[in-house]
């Protein structure tokens, strides 16, 4: 009974300075930064890509499908960016 009531106590610590650990801090701002980069550099790409596609409205024929082209790969490359930050995020994350 006393070697249950020791380790139910133990584990309880270690679930509370688990929560409070500046190394978890450190932890979850190192992700955060990876996700607000890769939110910037997806960010950056979708207004390039708006440029294109501004400037496609201009254009008539294969010159307005090819930017067409071009800004929809620029928006498929910002959302694959994004999502790369996330799982980068996630797994700094999971190393707590």
């Amino acid at each position: 009974m006393r070697i249950i009531t020791l380790t139910a106590a133990a584990v309880a610590a270690l679930s509370l300075a688990a929560c409070s650990k500046p190394a978890d801090k450190a932890i979850d701002a190192q992700a955060d930064a990876v996700e607000a980069t890769g939110e910037l550099k997806a960010d950056a790409l979708e207004n390039k890509a708006d440029a294109v596609d501004a400037k496609a409205d201009t254009m008539t024929g294969a010159a307005e499908n090819n930017a067409e082209a071009q800004a929809d790969s620029m928006r498929a490359q910002a959302d694959a960016t994004e999502k790369a930050a996330d799982a980068k995020a996630d797994a700094i994350e999971e190393k707590k």
